[in-house]
This record gives structure tokens, sequence and C-alpha cells, in this order.
């Protein structure tokens, strides 16, 4: 599997964040191949950087879900991006973390669904609503960002 690192805006991270500190800013995206694998591997490298930057576990655990979340509703139902990827950002800021992931965009919106004792599928972005601050969908010209704020408020606030 290639995973393509993108340009991040953090200093060289240590192995692992000091305990009692403020978390190491910073903005971070890899890019992933369009496939079921991608979600783990995708889950991993943000939780190992968060990790490393010394944001609070609880924020590091509710990354990995929401990535989880993301990344494997962008293989499931969305198209790729041109390049046959999905993109993954975090953000790290006032301790606070912004997950983005971004796809070639499909024909449904994403949206919780309605809760429901027999569904097998469906409860992920029910999840993902009760861990963010806050969370969004943008539709671009060439595909689609959904986001999620954990750990503080986001400073886009694009809903």
């Amino acid at each position: 599997m290639t995973i393509l690192q993108d340009a991040t805006t953090a200093p060289d991270l240590p192995s692992i964040g000091a305990p009692n500190a403020s978390p190491i800013e910073g903005t971070k995206s890899v890019r992933v191949p369009h496939a079921h694998v991608s979600v783990r591997q995708a889950r991993r490298i943000v939780s190992a950087d968060l990790t490393a930057r010394g944001v609070d576990r609880v924020v590091v655990e509710e990354a990995e879900a929401v990535v989880s979340e993301f990344v494997g509703n962008a293989v499931f139902h969305a198209r790729p991006l041109a390049d046959g990827c999905v993109r993954v950002r975090w953000k790290v800021k006032s301790g606070a973390v912004e997950v983005e992931v971004r796809d070639g965009g499909s024909d449904t919106v994403p949206k919780p669904v309605r809760h429901s004792l027999w569904a097998v599928r469906g409860r992920g972005l029910r999840i993902v609503r009760s861990m963010a601050h806050e969370w969004g969908v943008q539709d671009e010209r060439n595909g689609r960002t959904v986001w999620a704020a954990l750990g503080g408020p986001s400073r886009r606030r694009r809903l």
C-alpha cells in the first residue's frame, strides 16, 4: 500500500509527547488509496501523530474513531479523488483537534440515520456526532469534505 505524505506545518515531533505539556500545534495530511485497507492505515497514522504531539488520550481515541468512520464512508459510499486516493487531514490547535476527510463526492449526502435496533450499518455518524464538539460536510466542485472538531470548537464553522 502506498501512503502519500503531504506537507506538514508542525515541527519535527518527538517520539512521545511530553506529559503535562501543551500539545504541539500544526497541520498534517496524508493521501491513502481508495481501499478498505486504508481505514486501518489512516487511523494508525493519525493516532501516532497525535500521540507524539502530546494530545490528550481521550481526544486521540475520538480521532481514531472519527477517522475510521470518515475514511470507511469515503471508501464505501464515495468516489476517489482524481489521483485514486482519499485525503486525510488533521490539525491541532489550542488542545483541540480537527479531522477532515476529502473524497471525490457521491450522489448521497453524509448524515446520521435514524436509530434502528435491527440495522447492520448506519450508526457511525451518530457516534461521530456524539463525540464531536461539532462536525460538518462541505461539498466542493471536485469532491466533498467531511470534518469534525474534537476536544473543543472548530475555528472554521463550515456547517
